[in-house]
């Protein structure tokens, strides 16, 4: 049977009793958790100290998923406070849906720092082990997105178009059913730029943040053709 398009999840949530299960928020805890653990394997064979990672985790992933979100309400500010918007009760919502992966690094960056800092260690060792392990963490995470339906592109009539539910179009497109599945775009772009970060890594012995500077090179790269696509 040929592919014609990717159908979209009926849901993203699963109630366990009293307690929703949300797709979006347990792919961002898988992420996370594959995150650390790949970062701290890649610390300690730099020498690091093992649970290093973790300990500045702690830090880091608040800070990162509060910067997410706040990036995430400014940029796109009339959802929620401009006419018909959620208001306040939806911004604070984020298992609903929305970060900002700039707002994110940020203030993530900001985070790991003041947990670096208060190991005694230096931050750009610890920008470098962390890397490629963001960038799989990303794309974990853009699975929630699909299984929001968000993050899409417009309409295409190519094979793996992804079908979007009539309440989730756009407005102006709401005749088109299957559109580009960006979310799956920039999911397998981010597992390229972890092997590349990788690769690089090994092969030319980055240090001194450059790998994560090739994390942030490639990820911006990837972007440009990905936002060309969005609606």
């Amino acid at each position: 049977m040929l592919l014609t398009s990717i159908p979209s999840p009926e849901t993203g949530v699963w109630n366990l009793g009293p307690i929703p299960l949300r797709a979006y928020a347990l792919l961002i805890i898988v992420g996370i958790i594959l995150a650390v653990w790949l970062g701290n394997k890649r610390y300690v064979a730099r020498g690091g100290a093992p649970g290093a990672i973790l300990d500045i985790a702690i830090w880091a992933v608040p800070f990162g998923i509060i910067g997410g979100r706040i990036y995430h309400v400014v940029s796109d500010w009339q959802l929620y406070f401009g006419s018909n918007g959620s208001g306040l009760s939806g911004a604070i919502r984020i298992w609903d849906g929305g970060l900002g992966i700039w707002g994110a690094v940020a203030f993530g960056a900001l985070g790991a720092w003041i947990g670096a800092r208060r190991l005694g260690v230096a931050l750009p060792p610890v920008a470098d082990a962390i890397a490629p392990g963001i960038a799989l963490a990303q794309a974990i995470g853009r699975f929630g997105n699909y299984f929001n339906q968000e993050i899409f592109g417009g309409p295409t009539d190519l094979p793996w178009g992804l079908e979007i539910s009539p309440q989730n179009r756009p407005v102006g497109f709401e005749e088109f059913l299957t559109f580009h599945p960006t979310f799956l775009y920039e999911s397998l772009w981010l597992v390229g730029v972890a092997v590349v970060v990788i690769w690089a890594d090994r092969r030319f012995t980055l240090g001194h943040g450059r790998a994560f500077a090739l994390y942030v090179l490639l990820y911006t790269l990837g972007r440009v053709w990905i936002e060309a696509l969005q609606n």
